[in-house]
């Protein structure tokens, strides 16, 4: 049975690099097993959650490249929590309860000073009718726990192999706010069973909720999922990720310019040897994730490193590719400029300048005392016609030599000037490469200090 999994973010604000490894390890799973892949946003927190951020997940997750099968929204759900509460008090394992929130951190504070486990004393399970009536009489609407059976929950993780949870030691999981308001616990569950998800793939933040939720299953009569809990990413000073690290949200790595799949890359294999090689696309990415070798402990992501991911992308990537991209940037070029230009590339959108520094009009930089041994480099041109293909080694090697000769230059004292009268710029692709693309009428015109 190909399988089914979901990426369940809140949309009450950016998704960071951490979110985009969850993300990835269910999309990739799913396309390399040709399973589905549904994006579910956990919107029930009708304060926080803003159409925004839901917008800004949708287009994260289409510059990742892993666009969703389906799309679901838990606030269009409610009517299913609501039966699924019914029947659960039915059967007794959900049940009413009526402290305030202040009444509740009192008996934590109590449990603790006597170094008792703060564990909810299920006191709402001894409240007669009577009792609950003028409870409600007095104002207070009940909130919903659901009642764990005390017992050991074993299960086997694909990332931690053989667990096992006591949820006689947890308090029984809020469910329901007196407000109304679903919290994740049990949504998540009814959403996974009625969606027929095959696999939970999520941070190891969620492991202690694994228990609870697998007793819920059962209590649903449902067949728990298989549970895959990653590690969660780090920055190197150990600090862990959230919303509020803007410099790491996918929205600030778009704009910043890093590729995509550098980000993806980066995501899915920190912490492994394959870290820092660029790889070759999303198939190839999803062929490298292996769940039972993610390590137990926190993944460290330094950003520095992804600079260098995303230049030896570029420096690596086909024009195929390149092309829709270039074109979306105003650039009509072929794949002579592409491979020209992309080994020298640290972001995407530097093709644009060198689109125009070798196309377009320059005025050379030149010292004046260069400008001789530029007008000399004018004279030892090979001759015309020139083109990419027809442009070859032997050709710059016989321009070079000959202007060697004429000059008794070499090194940088040679190639410094040539580059600054044809490009204008200190550094860049190899002139070699350029050249030819440059032509030779405009060649000649900007080694002889003309603006073109």
């Amino acid at each position: 049975m190909p399988p089914v999994v979901r990426f369940a973010p809140s949309p009450t604000g950016l998704l960071h690099i951490g979110n985009a490894r969850t993300a990835l390890l269910n999309a990739l799973y799913a396309r390399r097993e040709k399973g589905t892949f549904i994006l579910r946003l956990d919107d029930t927190d009708r304060a926080r959650s803003e159409e925004k951020y839901a917008d800004t997940i949708r287009e994260d997750l289409a510059w990742l490249g892993i666009p969703p099968d389906r799309e679901e929204r838990q606030s269009a759900r409610t009517a299913l929590y609501e039966a699924t509460l019914e029947k659960l008090l039915k059967a007794g394992r959900v049940y009413a309860c009526y402290e305030t929130e202040e009444e509740l951190e009192f008996r934590r504070r109590r449990q603790l000073a006597v170094h008792k486990p703060p564990v909810y004393d299920r006191a709402a399970l001894k409240l007669t009718d009577a009792d609950r009536a003028k409870l409600e009489g007095e104002g207070r609407k009940p909130y919903y726990r659901f009642k764990l059976e005390q017992k050991k929950v074993a299960w086997s993780d694909l990332v931690r192999g053989a667990c096992e949870i006591d949820t006689a030691a947890l308090s029984d999981p809020v469910i329901r706010r007196a407000d109304g308001h679903w919290l994740y616990t049990l949504t998540s569950v009814v959403d996974d069973a009625d969606m027929h998800v095959t696999h939970v793939i999520r941070g190891e933040d969620h492991l202690t909720n694994t228990a609870a939720q697998i007793e819920m299953f059962e209590a649903l009569g449902a067949k728990p999922p298989a549970f895959v809990h990653h590690n969660l990413l780090t920055l190197p000073s150990g600090e862990g990720m959230s919303k509020r690290l803007g410099h790491l949200s996918l929205r600030s790595l778009r704009e910043e310019g890093q590729e995509p799949l550098a980000v993806a890359s980066a995501a899915v294999l920190v912490g492994s040897a394959d870290a820092i090689e660029p790889v070759s696309g999303l198939d190839a990415l999803a062929s490298k994730i292996d769940f039972s070798k993610i390590s137990h402990g926190a993944a460290k992501f330094d950003p520095k490193d992804l600079d260098a991911l995303t230049a030896r992308t570029l420096h690596g990537m086909p024009y195929e590719i390149a092309k829709p991209r270039l074109a979306a940037l105003g650039v009509a070029a072929d794949a002579s400029f592409w491979e020209a230009v992309r080994g020298n590339l640290s972001r995407f959108r530097e093709a644009e300048d060198w689109w125009r520094i070798v196309f377009g009009a320059i005025e050379p930089p030149l010292a004046e005392s260069e400008r001789e041994f530029a007008r000399k480099a004018a004279e030892h041109l090979p001759p015309a016609p020139w083109s990419a293909t027809s442009w070859d080694k032997k050709n710059w090697d016989s321009w070079i030599e000959a202007l060697k000769g004429a000059t008794g230059r070499k090194g940088r004292e040679l190639f410094h000037p040539l580059r600054i009268a044809l490009t204008g710029r200190e550094n860049g692709p190899e002139l070699r490469a350029l050249l030819p693309l440059i032509g030779r009428e405009r060649a000649v015109k900007r080694l002889k200090g003309e603006k073109v």
